[in-house]
């Protein structure tokens, strides 16, 4: 693999505990291949007859990147689960199959990584440090397919500064 976050994959093999950051992880390395697309993005059609020549382009780059995108999976599960997942036809059938497989405990993640996220107050820590574990309990959550909206994402964090930052959060609103 030329991609050198692909290393990534040889460290952190997909489980059931670790689902959520084996998804965040791949996602990262589809991101930077710029094959993230196949993950949503439904097959194209059949190929009609007479098909222009960006509709044939376009056909074969989305079955090709559909093709690496799944290889990078498979590369990130143990053998047994490889073999369990290779025939299947595409990525976006390899997720839906892997959530339902690993639903549960995402359900029991996303509730942990909510309840940490909506109680969280600012402590002793620096407003940077606590921010920036704010916005990666939201990056988590948004991996779980769980996003909220930027500006309820701003008042979250808004609300669990120290009374200190009082002033500066009402100059915001």
């Amino acid at each position: 693999m030329n991609n050198p976050l692909a290393r990534i994959l040889d460290n952190y093999r997909l489980t059931v505990p670790n689902y959520v950051d084996c998804l965040q992880n791949l996602r990262l390395i589809l991101n930077y291949e710029k094959i993230n697309y196949v993950l949503d993005a439904p097959k194209p059609n059949i190929i009609p007859e007479g098909a222009s020549k960006e509709e044939l382009v376009a056909y074969y780059k989305w079955q090709d990147d559909d093709l690496r995108a799944k290889s990078y999976i498979l590369a990130s599960m143990y053998n047994e689960l490889q073999r369990q997942y290779e025939n299947m036809p595409r990525t976006s059938s390899m997720l839906f199959h892997l959530q339902e497989l690993y639903s549960e405990q995402s359900k029991i993640v996303r509730y942990t990584i909510s309840e940490k996220l909506f109680r969280m107050r600012m402590t002793e820590e620096s407003v940077n440090e606590h921010v920036l574990k704010m916005i990666d309990y939201i990056k988590q959550l948004k991996a779980l397919n769980f996003s909220m909206d930027g500006k309820l994402s701003i008042d979250l964090i808004l609300q669990s500064l120290s009374n200190s930052f009082s002033q500066f959060i009402m100059n915001l609103t």
